[in-house]
């Protein structure tokens, strides 16, 4: 069975790309089939494998807009990735008047899901038409949170987009996990929004935490994973720990030994 997932936070600047990529990488290399979606019009998931936005003649845009084959768009890479052009920032004005249009995505992906074990959608850091079209064609939703205060505010409006979307278009999304990212250990403002996080969102909040380090601004440089362009640092191996912990949570779920994780209550922050 084919998982979907996106990796969403209307939040820039959270390693959401990040995530996306290296997580997809690190499912490679335990022998998963991964697609990597690149919704965000800057497309800095294509510009980190080495895909040049500003040459390409087919797109995203071209898949959601004028439902061009994804096959067509497909590029390999570490793993294979469908990438995002410029043009993609006219797809939400282009869509809104179509029928059906938050479903796009869905639809496009129903030709190559049974290629692959893994989808994951990287989302432009908005929660406008196209990270709906992301949720409604997902199963889950992988939310990195920068560990700050101001970050961890904009997870209740997350939280009420998506309640939209399992009213109104997919019931069987949800949170499948919250990753803690740019987290510092060293200053007492990072760890206290860490300990936040898991008071409000309990065994939600992934086990594993990504650290901060300038490795992961260089790896884009070379078109390259963390896992391809550092594999024995740190950085990679928790990469490797989260795309164990996404793993064995979608192999429970298809073996029914578990409910999925639902957003529960929480205190303001």
């Amino acid at each position: 069975m084919t998982t979907v997932l996106a990796f969403a936070n209307q939040k820039g600047g959270v390693a959401k790309t990040t995530s996306t990529l290296n997580v997809g990488v690190a499912l490679r290399e335990m022998h998963q089939r991964v697609l990597a979606i690149d919704l965000d019009p800057q497309a800095n998931l294509s510009m980190c494998q080495g895909i040049n936005p500003d040459y390409l003649t087919k797109s995203m845009f071209n898949v959601l807009v004028q439902r061009m084959s994804i096959d067509d768009v497909i590029h390999r890479r570490e793993i294979d990735i469908a990438p995002a052009s410029i043009d993609l920032a006219g797809a939400e004005l282009a869509l809104s008047a179509a029928i059906g249009r938050e479903r796009s995505l869905a639809k496009a992906l129903m030709e190559v899901k049974q290629r692959y074990d893994f989808i994951l959608v990287d989302t432009p850091p908005s929660l406008g038409l196209l990270t709906i079209n992301a949720f409604t064609a997902a199963d889950g939703v992988v939310v990195p949170v920068q560990c700050e205060y101001l970050s961890l505010r904009g997870l209740a409006q997350l939280e009420r987009t998506l309640g939209m979307i399992k009213d109104n278009l997919n019931p069987d999304v949800r949170i499948r996990g919250i990753l803690p990212t740019m987290y510092d250990r060293r200053t007492l403002h990072s760890r206290e929004a860490l300990d936040i996080l898991k008071e409000s969102f309990g065994d939600l909040v992934f086990k594993t935490e990504v650290r901060k380090t300038i490795k992961f601004a260089e790896a884009p440089v070379q078109g390259r994973s963390m896992l391809s362009y550092d594999p024995g640092s740190r950085a990679a191996d928790t990469y490797r720990k989260l795309a164990k912990e996404l793993l064995n949570g979608t192999q429970s779920k298809h073996e029914g030994r578990g409910p999925g994780k639902t957003v529960p209550a929480y205190r303001a922050v």
